[in-house]
């Protein structure tokens, strides 16, 4: 980039940041813009594909703090003024002119201008910024915005993979193996916790590259239990129990995911649909530990023997005063 673009181009605004915007700021808003206006986005639209280039120019120079510096000093300088081409008031003299005094300010010799980088090839992205489109960089190259090469090696891409592990191994934690083309065997940890659809990262069993092997990125999928939900951090279970243990109450065993029974007091006069909790008896990760929360089913016999039949009309007989649906109609008409 020539001296003379750095006086009439404003980097800053460009950006849409202040002049004395931190470098966070300033990487920040290039991402921002990068990804509305990259190329891959915007196919056929030339506008966009200039828009993204300013940026792009905008970003190589700002991110570098020297270049920075450099871009300062010489906008402050140059105050904003246009030099054309030709004499004293143009032609190659005044060119080289401007080039000897911004270029002997910075120690360059005449007409190197500020150090630059060259070569935009369309819709490169700078290594920082390899997953702002969901890793890799669009456009294919591997050098800073629009293509500006530098020489700064760069991990390989990551690669994708996906595996389907046990309710179980979702909960406890588990450990798989992925198989290569190759035939090698890459071993994968579930950490304890795991959500459905949740990915594990694999480091340096990526594709290769000059700074290294990028990553392995496996989506984990987990597949459903007949009896367990998952509820965040909570386990839900449905557990039937018998009129009499609902109605006079009980304790019960309840099956947990480890496979231990551990026992459960049912409250005398539970109502069939009511949720008790097991406290700790859920999911557990580095942060927190889940209960496992029972819901009580009243199960109906279906088949009753004659002296079954018998008690249950005698109840029946002893409870005949209580109706379950007193008010029911009253609340209908509101």
């Amino acid at each position: 980039m020539a001296s003379q673009d750095w006086v009439e181009k404003d980097f800053y605004k460009i950006l849409g940041v202040s002049k004395d915007a931190s470098d966070a700021d300033i990487k920040k808003a290039y991402r921002k813009l990068a990804r509305k206006y990259h190329p891959d986005q915007n196919q056929g639209d030339a506008a966009a594909e200039r828009t993204f280039k300013n940026i792009s120019e905008a970003y190589s120079v700002l991110s570098d703090a020297e270049q920075r510096q450099q871009y300062d000093a010489i906008r402050a300088m140059g105050g904003g003024a246009r030099f054309s081409a030709g004499g004293a008031g143009g032609g190659a003299g005044g060119r080289a002119g401007f080039e000897d005094i911004f270029g002997n300010l910075f120690g360059q010799g005449a007409g190197a201008g500020p150090r630059q980088r060259t070569g935009f090839s369309g819709g490169n992205l700078p290594p920082e910024f390899a997953d702002l489109f969901g890793g890799g960089m669009p456009g294919g190259g591997g050098g800073f915005p629009g293509g500006f090469q530098s020489g700064r090696t760069q991990k390989g891409a990551d690669r994708t993979a996906s595996t389907s592990i046990s309710f179980a191994g979702s909960v406890n934690g588990t450990t798989i193996g992925l198989r290569e083309p190759s035939g090698e065997q890459v071993d994968v940890r579930i950490p304890a916790g795991i959500k459905d659809g949740q990915k594990v990262r694999v480091k340096g069993k990526g594709q290769p590259g000059q700074a290294g092997a990028g990553d392995l990125m496996v989506t984990v999928n987990v597949k459903e239990h007949p009896l367990f939900k998952r509820d965040g951090d909570n386990i839900r279970l449905q557990v039937p129990v018998s009129f009499p243990e609902a109605a006079l109450g009980a304790q019960i065993e309840v099956p947990t995911l480890t496979g231990e029974l551990v026992k459960m007091r049912v409250p005398a006069g539970t109502p069939s649909g009511r949720t008790l909790r097991l406290k700790g008896r859920g999911v557990k990760t580095s942060k927190t530990t889940g209960d496992l929360l029972v819901t009580v089913e009243v199960v109906v016999p279906q088949n009753l023997s004659k002296d079954a039949e018998g008690a249950v009309e005698a109840f029946r007989d002893a409870t005949k005063d209580a109706d379950p649906r007193s008010g029911l109609a009253a609340r209908a008409r509101l």
